[in-house]
């Protein structure tokens, strides 16, 4: 039996999934350069056009400084492009060229890594997965 479900703690149990899901979603997207939390922040900027650090801290569920960091080495790979907004105390934050070409590249590679979970733990569990962030 794993050394996680000898214990009694969520938190725990969550962290060893979230580390192995993990793990399979970065292997996946290794050949582009990105992580999975690379990708869902590049996917995010993506839909969203341009958006402020504040902005995308509330949708992606991080704090303002997390995603600063996070946004400070996408820009640094070239992915992403940033500028002063209205407010100047504000960034806005964009999808660069490059960084659309690495998204729609890597799209194959993370569902890929999504059938791979679903086929390991089922679509029904998968989506209740989902639904238990989603309600948390």
């Amino acid at each position: 039996m794993p050394a996680f479900m000898l214990t009694e703690c969520t938190c725990i149990a969550l962290r060893a999934v979230s580390r192995k899901v993990t793990a399979v979603y970065d292997d996946a997207l290794s050949p582009f350069g990105i992580t999975i939390a690379q990708y869902g922040l590049l996917r995010r900027i993506g839909r969203a056009g341009t958006t402020s650090l504040t902005e995308l801290g509330r949708s992606a569920e991080l704090d303002r400084s997390t995603v600063g960091r996070n946004v400070r080495v996408l820009e640094a790979m070239g992915l992403v492009g940033s500028a002063s907004g209205e407010d100047q105390r504000e960034a806005k934050v964009s999808l660069s060229d490059e960084g659309r070409t690495v998204l729609d590249a890597a799209g194959g590679a993370w569902r890929v890594a999504q059938e791979a979970i679903e086929a390991r733990i089922g679509t029904e569990t998968a989506a209740t997965l989902r639904s238990l962030a989603a309600t948390l």
